[in-house]
């Protein structure tokens, strides 16, 4: 791998609008501006220094460096320890006010001694393609321009601009006790000035953001600081203008080194619909999945023939996918995607999430709006001339539809959650074809699902593979977690799914998605095989698992998407809300809470 820093060497600090990673180095090498969405301006994370950073380092040799975030907020301190003493960066984005201007703020604070510390900024537009001009604001903040954008610069330490090459440099010692200010703010270029506000009072305000929020958490089982980071991240990853809440604050991130499964996560999918409301109603954050239902709801609006997988953070439709050829990926890993072609494909299974989660919403008294009883049905009508169809699935593969299982289930989801809706609140329709097409869907995946030979679900009909989406059946209510053949499907995908004891989705050397190469096991099945040894009753081999699987986080508590076992390395976009759901819907298993244990089919 030649990338200069691993992917758990990240941390993440945002706004609820947009989000940076910061190495641990000091550098933050990814930030979007002014949405999740939006083109970067620091892009070294996909290339190299010149394609975007911002550093603030010490200039000499480090001899540690520790980090940590402040207690149950998104502030990261960085400290580095020289020779000459230590010195800290303070690094968050205060929450924005009344949806304008957004700031990044940077505090060096000298803990001991006398550091030597430098400043690098080299602001890079469209995924760092573009150079902006620099020059000096008439307030004397220093101004970077190019179309549509502006980052203004504030600092207390004399600024140098290499005109060659367009970065803003600075020298300067930092001094025990002494507390030196950096702040970055983005604006529309054709907009005034924007007002700065003092980065102290910016701290206080979002510490006590934070920690407010955060202390709205419920859960109070043995894991709670880990549920509680989890969360927080989530939030982060939450476009509070609209509720919609991103897959991964990055694009590109591979899923193998040097590989080509790369993709863009900066979007909205509506399998995540579920575990997300459940996940933050059982938390105790019923603003923020009334939030993601409203979301929802906006997103389907329509047309029901024109239903997505996924959706852009406003509930855009159009997220056509590109490839960005003059960045030269992360670890080599070639291509740079920006949008996701996965919004064209027909996976029958997000029928099955949106029917789920505004179920759900309504068993937990959130408030739905009116039309959304007519957009159900509607659905279910278009459901009703697809389920029998081939699909890409929730894997989203490139090689061909199948019939694959998880999309059957869920599709016997959604009509199990419309008889219920029906019954209990009322929801209006053809009941009785509603109850007629569940059980034939189940009689169907029962029949053409199993397999006597692997002794297991599998993947598609006529497929002897295994999947792990199959783990979903207790969880969703389709079969009881010790029915007979699940334990034996369980036992299966432990038995041949998992690499170094974590779950892969599937075997990928049979080359079902049609993409080339393999990658690393899938964290968030890893989390639903815990959830299916707790509900068999092996209950130490799921604590085992949990904690082995809670060890991967990286030192300030973030999880990617997936773990590659022969690098020891976390892959995928980072942090993967997917993952942070499942780790806090698995805590939640583990308490006997409602939450995604469910109760089983009859």
């Amino acid at each position: 791998m030649s990338a200069s820093q691993a992917i758990s060497d990240y941390a993440l600090i945002g706004d609820c609008e947009t989000a940076a990673l910061v190495g641990r180095n000091g550098s933050i090498d990814w930030l979007c501006w002014p949405r999740f969405d939006s083109g970067a301006c620091f892009t070294a994370l996909l290339g190299t220094p010149e394609h975007g950073r911002w550093k603030i380092a010490p200039e000499g040799e480090i001899s540690r460096t520790s980090r940590r975030y402040f207690d149950n907020t998104l502030i990261l301190e960085t400290e580095f320890e020289t020779e000459e003493g230590a010195a800290s960066v303070v690094d968050f984005m205060p929450i924005r006010k009344n949806g304008k201007k957004s700031d990044l703020v940077r505090i060096v604070i000298g803990r001991r001694g006398k550091v030597q510390m430098r400043m690098e900024l080299a602001p890079r537009f469209d995924y760092g393609r573009i150079v902006p001009w620099v020059s000096t604001a008439e307030d004397g903040r220093w101004r970077a321009v190019a179309g549509p954008h502006a980052i203004y610069l504030a600092s207390p330490v004399e600024l140098h601009l290499n005109r060659e090459n367009m970065c803003t440099l600075a020298t300067f010692t930092v001094s025990e006790g002494e507390r030196l200010p950096f702040t970055l703010t983005h604006e529309a270029s054709h907009l005034p000035m924007p007002h700065q506000q003092l980065p102290e009072e910016a701290l206080e305000e979002t510490e006590s953001f934070w920690q407010d929020w955060a202390g709205q958490c419920k859960y109070e089982g043995p894991w709670r600081s880990a549920v509680v980071r989890s969360l927080i991240t989530v939030k982060a990853l939450t476009y509070s203008p609209t509720g919609g809440i991103v897959a991964a604050p990055t694009t590109s991130l591979p899923e193998r080194f040097g590989g080509t499964r790369n993709w863009d996560y900066r979007f909205c999918w509506l399998r995540d619909a579920t575990f997300t409301l459940l996940s933050l109603i059982d938390a105790g954050y019923r603003d923020e999945a009334e939030a993601w239902c409203d979301w929802l709801l906006r997103a389907v609006a329509g047309v029901a023939t024109q239903i997505q997988p996924l959706y852009g953070i406003g509930g855009e439709h159009r997220i056509d996918e590109v490839e960005l050829d003059w960045l030269p990926g992360y670890a080599n890993s070639r291509p740079v995607r920006i949008g996701n072609a996965a919004y064209t494909q027909l996976q029958v299974d997000v029928f099955g999430s949106v029917m789920d989660t505004l179920h759900h919403a309504r068993v937990c008294g959130l408030t739905l709006h009116e039309a959304s009883s007519g957009l159900q049905t509607q659905l279910l009508s278009r459901l009703e001339e697809v389920w029998r169809e081939p699909d890409e699935g929730l894997w989203e593969v490139r090689s061909g539809r199948q019939h694959f299982v998880h999309a059957k289930l869920m599709s016997w989801v959604a009509f199990d959650r419309a008889v219920s809706l029906a019954e209990d609140f009322g929801l209006s329709g053809p009941v009785d074809r509603w109850r007629a097409l569940r059980d034939e869907i189940k009689a169907e995946i029962l029949e053409h699902g199993w397999s006597e030979e692997r002794g297991a679900f599998v993947q598609a009909y006529g497929s002897k593979a295994l999947d792990a989406s199959v783990l979903l059946m207790p969880i969703m209510g389709f079969l009881p977690a010790d029915d007979p053949r699940m334990v034996s499907t369980t036992r299966a995908i432990e038995r041949e799914l998992t690499r170094d004891g974590l779950v892969l989705r599937y075997d990928t050397d049979h080359a079902v998605d049609g993409l080339e190469g393999n990658e690393g096991a899938f964290l968030a099945c890893s989390f639903w095989l815990v959830d299916n040894m707790v509900l068999q009753g092996r209950h130490h081999d799921a604590r085992v698992l949990f904690e082995r699987l809670l060890s991967l986080r990286n030192d300030v508590g973030l999880l990617a998407e997936q773990w590659d076992w022969n690098s020891a390395q976390q892959v995928g976009n980072f942090p993967q809300a997917f993952s942070h759901f499942a780790m806090i819907d698995t805590a939640f298993t583990f308490s006997g809470f409602a939450g995604l244990a469910r109760e089983s089919a009859e």
